[in-house]
């Protein structure tokens, strides 16, 4: 499969044509997805006729963008005007998009082509993709396993060679996680980095869109069409994107840690390995490793779910059955509600939604919220202390590769642990790209390993840096599609 790039630039040379790369785009959806599963819905009218203005604007010698004719998947909480954005779940189900996400637009400002909207857990809620209440989107590198979550259909639609680029939202891990898992890059940007106007909101201080692709250039690409100041968004930051200058920067010199509370031992021996193989290709290429400790992170997890799942609870409230969803008919409007919320909401969101209510409420806001509030300063100071001796921080993006459908989900807490490494990152507000850096091998299949670089707040193009130096100095050894 081509890259992003490498589509981009044959289409704008006369070499390809759009409309055939969207058919097929669209062919391969059709092949592949009765068994993957990653999509929910296929615009094929919409890619059709955005690729043949492509070919029209450069048969005409009219400047095209950076993605012109790339075919992109879009996580089905992200709004694309005529299409549904149902988040995944049942209340949703008939919702139709009358606009479309900052981020969106400006992707196709940039000439990308929409295929499709991609799977989610509900209300991007998990870490499996199991909680969605559409279809069950498998991992491409072994059907019997999950492909992570909440991103999913995002990352399998990459990873199976679908679409060549897809954009996810990560709010504790939700793109990097699904990105170690099905052996794709996955980048989670700086808090404020991307707008999130017109992507539906979950915890909205941690919430941040992020892409996911098989090319550091193609995430390059992606930041730097979509990234800036959004007057519809004001937590968006004004700051000028300059990703692809950052390919191909030299990394010599750079000082690299270990978190130490990060090597322990729930790492699967696949991952310590791939942890190890990482020291030795950065130190071939220059630079310099250690260790440090950031001993709050042991919290990571208890704070992040105390906030997020307040910010859940009051973000989920308008879904009541009177505007935006689908709605159980009553007689009596808090009966109407109740049962709305009682029949649509899958089991996580409900217990999420329970989970932060009661955090939120009198006599137990200051023992849980406000509590988890001071923890979460606290993270972001030991981040902000490390960042004073390093450069970059490497953990692994999970301790373990994929793991089977209905292995965790009977035991919130042991799903909830999954996210160990990530969360963190959203609680601190910094940037952290998840690589492809191995493979283990577990019941006869080789499924990926991702290993996590975390940058200082708005030291993104930092991470690209890294990225394409890694990729280079393996030869893409890791980057490939499914199999």
């Amino acid at each position: 499969m081509l890259t992003a790039a490498e589509i981009a630039q044959k289409i704008r040379a006369g070499e390809l044509s759009a409309v055939e790369v969207a058919q097929q785009s669209l062919q391969t959806i059709q092949q592949k997805d009765p068994e993957v599963q990653a999509f929910l819905s296929v615009t094929e009218e919409l890619a059709l006729e955005r690729a043949a203005r492509i070919d029209e604007a450069v048969r005409l010698g009219s400047p095209v963008g950076p993605l012109a004719g790339v075919p992109v998947a879009i996580k089905d909480n992200m709004n694309l005007k005529g299409t549904r954005t149902t988040c995944g779940s049942r209340i949703l189900e008939n919702y139709l998009s009358p606009y479309s996400a900052t981020v969106v637009e400006r992707l196709l400002a940039a000439g990308a082509i929409p295929v499709g909207k991609v799977n989610m857990d509900e209300f991007a809620m998990g870490s499996s993709t199991e909680n969605s209440a559409m279809k069950r989107t498998v991992n491409p590198w072994d059907h019997d396993r999950v492909p992570g979550g909440s991103s999913g259909g995002s990352a399998a639609a990459v990873s199976a060679g679908m679409t060549p680029i897809a954009l996810g939202s990560d709010t504790g891990g939700s793109v990097r996680q699904p990105g170690a898992f099905t052996g794709t890059l996955a980048l989670k940007p700086t808090y404020g980095r991307m707008s999130r106007y017109g992507l539906v909101a979950f915890a909205s201080s941690l919430d941040q869109i992020g892409p996911l692709a098989l090319s550091t250039r193609d995430l390059a690409l992606v930041m730097d069409a979509t990234s800036g100041r959004d007057p519809l968004d004001s937590t968006s930051l004004d700051v000028k994107p300059d990703f692809v200058s950052a390919l191909g920067q030299d990394i010599k010199g750079m000082r690299f840690a270990y978190i130490k509370e990060s090597l322990g031992a729930g790492n699967t021996p696949g991952v310590q390995a791939a942890l190890e193989r990482t020291r030795e290709v950065l130190e071939s290429l220059g630079a310099t490793f250690s260790e440090v400790s950031l001993p709050t992170l042991e919290y990571g997890i208890a704070a992040y779910y105390l906030i997020c799942t307040s910010e859940a609870s009051s973000n989920l409230a308008r879904y009541d059955g009177m505007v935006y969803s689908s709605r159980v008919q009553s007689e009596e409007f808090n009966t109407s509600m109740s049962q709305t919320r009682g029949e649509h909401f899958g089991h996580e969101v409900k217990r999420r939604i329970l989970m932060g209510t009661y955090a939120l409420s009198s006599g137990y806001y200051d023992a849980f919220y406000s509590k988890a509030m001071k923890v979460r300063k606290l993270i972001a100071q030991d981040f902000q202390r490390a960042f004073e001796q390093f450069d970059v921080l490497v953990t692994p993006t999970s301790p373990f590769p994929a793991f089977k459908f209905g292995e965790k989900s009977s035991d919130p807490v042991a799903m909830y642990q999954s996210d160990v490494d990530t969360v963190s990152i959203n609680l601190a507000g910094v940037p952290a790209i998840s690589v492809p850096a191995g493979f283990e091998t577990l019941e006869g299949k080789d499924l990926p390993i991702g290993i996590q670089f975390i940058a200082p707040a708005l030291k993104d193009e930092r991470l690209i840096s890294v990225s394409d130096a890694f990729e280079k100095a393996t030869e893409r050894a890791y980057l490939k599609v499914a199999p």
